[in-house]
């Protein structure tokens, strides 16, 4: 790919691209909204937002149950949402794709249903000091239910990962290694493919918490070779509540529903249920349809746009950034691992992440502030919080540099 090249092309329709956004077009306390904020969630394009009143408007039904027009028709729809996101993970069969709300459900997912059937007394699963809440607090769970330790792999100065620590730390004790792709603090991408290698060697399961990842890289869950990848739709340009655990057709097989109720049965009798094939067997309930179909919609998007453009972009982004920030004597950035997502976590000097926000907010800017969900790194790191300013495709130079100039008011006022 020739970088230059496709990041000037982008550049040429970045106007265009920004008003399939309606949301960028919209003002803050009277300046024009600059969003930083992507890790959280990333902004929606108007196809998405299209695609959910058209399943409102026109197909709204239950799917899989009915013989109905409008049944069939929204069952066809959800399933081809299904097909399009095996297809963007390239998993073998759409089977192995469940519906969820989220990364953080199919992380409980797999910690309720896998968990509880294979982690026993005096087991250990692994984790890294860089995860989120949502990969850490099931664990803690399932351990303290059955005796189980958690362990956490260190990370190095830069905010990578210890390969080191972590291959000494995969003993036979060990049957979960649960990671994240990308640092959603530091912005760290992990070699999901090499400690999967490692892992297996030793036959421990791994999952992926991928939350991060499908927006800025291609996944291939085949060429990783992880047991488990858990997504959320919301961070990847589809609608908030529905993402997916992709999980080997094997190992799902292999696991006792997670929850009862409709859809996950064959048959019932009061004397036994005999639970429905996959990927039914973990979907209860009724699904959320219209998200679905417009998370497919929102992978359609951005693979249209071409996912090697968009890294390309962003990482241009990044690099501006990170130049503009390294100018300010006053910026120490929290993580500077060699490879990095679209994102910066940084404090300034001695002021409060949470002051440096609320003045960044009055100039109409986006960022997030706090611990992000990484209470136990930001501990072991010393600090309050960071503020985290995280990038899209859609964003631009110019609204770096008018983060610069908020970032200048904050040291004007408190230092």
């Amino acid at each position: 790919m020739n970088t230059k090249q496709d990041i000037a092309t982008l550049n040429m329709d970045i106007d265009k691209i920004r008003s399939e956004f309606p949301i960028l077009g919209r003002s803050v306390h009277n300046k024009p909204l600059v969003y930083f904020d992507n890790a959280a969630t990333t902004q929606k394009p108007q196809v998405v937002i299209d695609a959910l009143v058209d399943y409102y408007t026109n197909l709204n039904s239950n799917v899989h149950r009915g013989v109905h027009f409008l049944s069939q028709q929204a069952t066809t729809a959800f399933e081809e949402a299904r097909e399009k996101i095996r297809k963007f993970l390239n998993a073998r069969y759409n089977y192995e794709i469940i519906y969820t709300r989220g990364c953080t459900e199919s992380i409980n997912l797999v910690a309720g249903s896998w968990g509880r059937a294979n982690i026993h007394a005096g087991d250990e699963i692994l984790i890294t000091a860089l995860e989120h809440h949502s990969n850490i607090v099931p664990w803690q769970m399932l351990c303290e239910e059955k005796g189980a330790k958690l362990k956490v792999c260190p990370i190095l100065e830069d905010g990578s990962l210890d390969m080191a620590a972590l291959s000494q730390m995969l003993t036979t004790a060990v049957r979960l290694v649960a990671v994240t792709h990308i640092s959603n603090t530091l912005g760290t991408i992990n070699p999901v493919k090499e400690i999967t290698r490692m892992a297996h060697e030793k036959g421990i399961v791994v999952l992926i918490d991928g939350a991060q990842a499908l927006s800025h890289m291609k996944v291939d869950v085949q060429d990783i070779g992880c047991d488990f990848y858990a997504f959320s739709g919301h961070k990847v340009y589809g609608p908030m509540g529905i993402g997916g655990l992709y999980g080997r057709e094997e190992v799902l097989n292999a696991m006792p529903p997670y929850q009862g109720g409709g859809e996950m049965i064959r048959s019932v009798t009061f004397e036994k249920t005999i639970y429905n094939e996959l990927p039914f067997k973990f979907e209860a309930g009724t699904p959320n349809v219209g998200d679905a179909i417009g998370f497919g919609v929102a992978l359609d998007y951005i693979s249209n746009i071409g996912l090697d453009q968009i890294a390309a972009r962003e990482h241009e982004l990044l690099a501006y950034a990170t130049e503009r920030f390294k100018g300010d004597p006053l910026i120490r950035i929290i993580g500077n691992a060699p490879e990095k997502a679209s994102l910066i976590s940084f404090m300034i000097d001695k002021i409060h992440p949470y002051d440096a926000g609320t003045i960044i907010d009055q100039f109409g800017i986006a960022v997030r502030t706090g611990t992000h969900c990484t209470q136990p790194l930001m501990d072991s790191l010393g600090i309050p919080g960071t503020i985290r300013a995280s990038f899209a495709f859609y964003n631009t130079r110019e609204e770096i540099d008018k983060l610069m100039e908020a970032i200048s008011k904050v040291e004007e006022l408190f230092l």
